[in-house]
């Protein structure tokens, strides 16, 4: 098995697809094989791919504040790996982001995601995330979140962070009342061992 810091330089050197990024190649990830947390989500967005920095943006406060964590815990990638299905900006859409590119999960998910061993919870975050991680056994989203139960404490649904999604967060108030509660108390189990 390839090393993780060579696969890591090995992504960063992706051009697979390039042609159909208009805003370039700049994949954004977080990885080192002693996390115990993984986010899996959508793909960056334009402020992200800016930065480099994953989930530098209102999403990524919103998801540290569900977690629990500060931004300090959360960049630590020997605490927290963070592995979107798309690593690039895919660019925008009529409504929003695109969908992550569909070449990057099947080259690089499996590789990234073999460094993680010692992984306890996997946060999966939108339905691009859910599809990959659950499968086609939830008809919607929501449906997939109000099931969290069943996939506990190994994995953890989760609608996408970003101030887009306040209405389904006011909709949805058993959200923040069962699930947060029992993610930031998750969280804080696994980063106090």
């Amino acid at each position: 098995m390839t090393t993780y810091k060579a696969l890591l330089t090995q992504v960063h050197a992706c051009t697979l697809c390039a042609a159909y990024l208009p805003h370039g190649v700049r994949p954004v990830l977080q990885l080192h094989p002693q996390a115990r947390i993984l986010i899996a989500s959508q793909a960056p967005g334009r402020k992200v791919h800016e930065s480099g920095i994953p989930f530098d943006d209102a999403s990524g406060n919103r998801l540290r504040e569900w977690m629990g964590i500060t931004r300090e815990v959360f960049y630590d990638p020997k605490q927290v790996a963070i592995v979107p299905m798309g690593l690039c900006f895919p660019g925008k859409g009529k409504s929003g982001d695109l969908p992550p590119r569909p070449e990057c999960a099947p080259a690089w998910r499996r590789p990234l995601l073999g460094h993680l061993r010692h992984l306890e919870l996997t946060l999966v975050i939108g339905q691009y995330a859910h599809a990959y991680h659950l499968g086609a056994q939830h008809a919607s989203l929501t449906d997939a979140v109000k099931s969290w139960r069943d996939h506990w404490p190994q994995v953890l649904p989760l609608p996408h962070p970003s101030p887009r999604n306040n209405l389904w967060l006011r909709r949805n108030p058993w959200f923040e009342t069962e699930v947060l509660p029992a993610l930031r108390s998750r969280v804080a189990e696994l980063l106090a061992d």
